[in-house]
């Protein structure tokens, strides 16, 4: 368990209690990242188009893979789990501890609490729906429904500094998303008093082409809040 990490026990807690380094939240992305191209692949999985479908499937593969693992053995993962700070609100997928407490940069994650919160988006929006814009990567002229706006008006994940986004890549390629994608940011950014800014756009990390796995990085500014960064992780479907 843990193996990975240099670890600090802690006794005198009702679960144990565990010291991880800051950098911990990160290798977590990455084995998420590492487990999207495994989940698409899987030959167990049924074919399903729509966002919900395909995060609970996600979330299953998740756990089983956490489960198996000598490093993430401690970690589970759950859908419309709700926000910790607005109980109105529920996030698409989460990751929190299971059978021990952790602890990283002085805060303490419980089974209670999220450790990363993840939205999941479609690419392209399906057009279904009076209220779909296509923008809801990003943002929803319609409601609240837009994935990157939830994040950095603190409609989701207030409480922390460190979030992501899955896209579900259904059609076109990753460079037409992005080009896309930041073409919505910089238009909402040159609106007056949109609280947007050019500086919220996606930059790439990684492009595994073989695997069809590209991550994306961006950073938000928040009124009132702490700068928070977005990981993007996208998964090409077909």
């Amino acid at each position: 368990m843990l193996a990975n990490f240099p670890i600090t026990a802690h006794a005198g807690n009702l679960d144990p209690e565990v010291q991880l380094p800051g950098t911990a939240r990160y290798a977590l992305l990455d084995f998420i990242a590492e487990e999207l191209p495994r989940w698409r692949d899987d030959a167990d999985r049924p074919t399903k188009a729509g966002e919900n479908a395909l995060t609970s499937q996600l979330r299953a593969h998740l756990n089983s893979a956490a489960r198996t693992s000598a490093t993430w053995d401690w970690v589970q993962f759950g859908t419309e789990d709700q926000d910790e700070k607005d109980r109105r609100r529920t996030i698409d997928l989460t990751a929190k501890p299971c059978h021990l407490a952790v602890v990283i940069e002085n805060r303490r994650y419980t089974k209670y609490n999220t450790l990363l919160p993840i939205e999941c988006k479609r690419l392209p929006t399906p057009t279904e729906g009076r209220d779909r814009d296509e923008r809801e990567y990003v943002v929803s002229g319609h409601n609240t429904a837009g994935g990157i706006q939830r994040f950095k008006f603190g409609l989701h994940g207030a409480r922390h500094d460190l979030a992501a986004m899955i896209a579900y890549v259904q059609d076109e390629t990753f460079a037409h998303w992005l080009a896309q994608v930041n073409h919505w940011i910089a238009a909402l950014a040159d609106e007056s008093s949109s609280k947007w800014d050019r500086s919220d756009r996606l930059q790439e990390v990684t492009d595994d082409v073989a695997t069809g796995l590209r991550t994306l990085r961006s950073c938000h500014q928040r009124d009132g809040l702490a700068e928070l960064e977005l990981r993007h992780l996208w998964i090409k479907m077909n």
